[in-house]
């Protein structure tokens, strides 16, 4: 396994399949400026900049360093918060959070200060302005406890206006250029990827023939793609893993396109591309992207991942089940077959897949997706947290009346569900029919029996489900809700669609 760690070239070929990047960082190179705070991808004190090419350009984006296998990053540029100001010069990122007093205690400080280089270095790079949401975006995975977020906005936020300062004599050249324009970094990526990525206990094959020989040769070897819930295994429960097949690089299993009548998403593709591709096509649904996890954990997990995982939370699932949409699972032996999201999932944590199976793709159909849709996504906080209640909602509608209704549910019980009555009371109805409303809502409260958890009461649950049902409502008859979120709410936002859907 090849790799740039900064300005070094590494060639390790002895690590376990599932030796994190943080460990290796720490353990092997003594680069301490990267902490564990929880080990599960949560905190952000771990978070990295990864470098790599796409389309012969280099473009940076962060990730957790404590659930991700060191092994993943081959023929990539990891980039570690000494690396920013090697030739004693602070990067703007650092000198905003100095200038911006944007630290205390410290511990999260170097997270917090690559988050806030990576979204400089693809700003600049691309000549875009930096602004409030991007910075919340940028540092949504980070938490601090000490200082509170506003110092560190600011300093998000005043980057580009930062001189770089010396914080020591040099005769280095200074380090001023963008990472993403680093000519050196470039060659030596474009060298590295003529490279062979597989080691004998992490294989990363880049098509399906790969893959098949791979699964055949290796039949104990478990699955990997982002690994942002498998880690977990070894984090927090320490289980190890002796060899790992990672299908993240696998061509097939990337695809991210319209055909004729439906859109095709492969299991492999990341939330952050699947939400870069659905910015302007599918506003609704780049809103509900942007409330999954974090920006480190939406650059590594995939779709796949986030259905097979059958966690009751998810908040995939319901969205899928709003579009009925098709799931094609693939053997190890190359077939394939063809399972309707509303029947993959048969309990908790329990699926149709069968032991040599895995999923594909997913088809959504086209006509759906131009029909009037909603997510809502009720969590205690807005970025980085799991949900509370989930309701994704689908509107058929002709000549005033709907045709076609799904009310979709997640984090109410072991799976996510449909209100079938509810639906049915609507089915048939006009859209400004407030006793067909009342009527679907009152189905609602007879056959839903949502759980009681940490984070909420079954009555809460059932309580906000309807509330969410009728605020849908209300959005298909143009009313704009008052909505109250942590980012800025322009005018009539619900009405064109493009953020508050998915905050309740």
């Amino acid at each position: 396994m090849k790799c740039i760690l900064n300005d070094e070239l590494i060639d390790e070929n002895t690590l376990p399949s599932d030796f994190t990047a943080l460990r290796y960082l720490r353990e092997k190179h003594g680069l301490t400026g990267t902490k564990e705070g929880c080990a599960s991808g949560d905190c952000g004190a771990c978070t990295l900049l990864v470098g790599a090419l796409e389309d012969g350009e280099l473009t940076y984006s962060t990730l957790n360093s404590c659930i991700t296998p060191m092994q993943s990053l081959a023929g990539k540029h990891i980039v570690s918060v000494e690396y920013l100001s090697k030739s004693g010069e602070l990067h703007p990122a650092q000198q905003a959070m100095v200038a911006s007093h944007g630290s205390q205690c410290g511990f999260c400080t170097p997270g917090f200060v690559l988050s806030l280089a990576g979204l400089y270095e693809n700003k600049q790079g691309s000549e875009q302005a930096i602004d409030r949401e991007a910075v919340c975006d940028a540092i949504s995975g980070n938490l601090c406890r000490c200082t509170g977020y506003r110092p560190i906005i600011e300093a998000g936020l005043s980057m580009t206006k930062e001189p770089m300062i010396k914080v020591q004599e040099s005769k280095e050249t200074p380090f001023i250029e963008l990472m993403s324009k680093n000519d050196s970094i470039k060659t030596q990526l474009e060298s590295l990827q003529t490279e062979p990525h597989n080691s004998s206990n992490y294989l990363q094959p880049t098509d399906l023939e790969q893959l098949a020989h791979a699964l055949t040769s290796n039949p104990e070897a478990v699955l990997i793609a982002g690994g942002t819930d498998l880690m977990l295994e070894n984090t927090q429960r320490y289980r190890d893993f002796d060899t790992l097949i990672d299908v993240s690089r696998v061509t097939e299993l990337k695809h991210l396109h319209i055909g004729e009548t439906s859109l095709t998403i492969g299991s492999s593709v990341t939330y952050s591309e699947l939400e870069d591709f659905s910015k302007t096509l599918y506003p609704q649904v780049n809103a509900l992207l942007s409330r999954i996890a974090s920006r480190q954990i939406r650059n590594r997990g995939t779709i796949g991942g986030n259905v097979a995982n059958a966690s009751p939370i998810a908040d995939l699932p319901p969205l899928l089940l709003a579009f009925d949409a098709d799931i094609q699972l693939l053997k190890h032996d190359g077939s394939t077959r063809v399972v309707n999201i509303a029947d993959f999932y048969q309990g908790y944590k329990q699926t149709q897949l069968a032991a040599d199976e895995m999923i594909a793709s997913f088809e959504l159909s086209l006509d759906k997706l131009a029909q009037f849709h909603r997510f809502y996504k009720v969590s205690k906080r807005m970025e980085d947290d799991i949900s509370s209640v989930m309701l994704a909602v689908r509107f058929e509608e002709k000549n005033g009346t709907l045709t076609d209704v799904r009310l979709a549910f997640g984090g109410m019980a072991a799976t996510p569900i449909r209100g079938l009555k509810a639906e049915a009371a609507l089915t048939g109805k006009v859209i400004n029919d407030e006793q067909a409303l009342s009527q679907a809502i009152e189905a609602l409260r007879s056959e839903l029996t949502p759980m009681s958890d940490m984070r909420a009461s079954a009555k809460y649950r059932l309580d906000m489900a309807c509330n969410l049902i009728r605020k849908a409502w209300l959005e298909l008859n143009g009313t704009d809700v008052v909505t109250f979120s942590g980012h800025a709410v322009t005018d009539s936002i619900l009405s064109t669609g493009s953020e508050a859907s998915t905050h309740a």
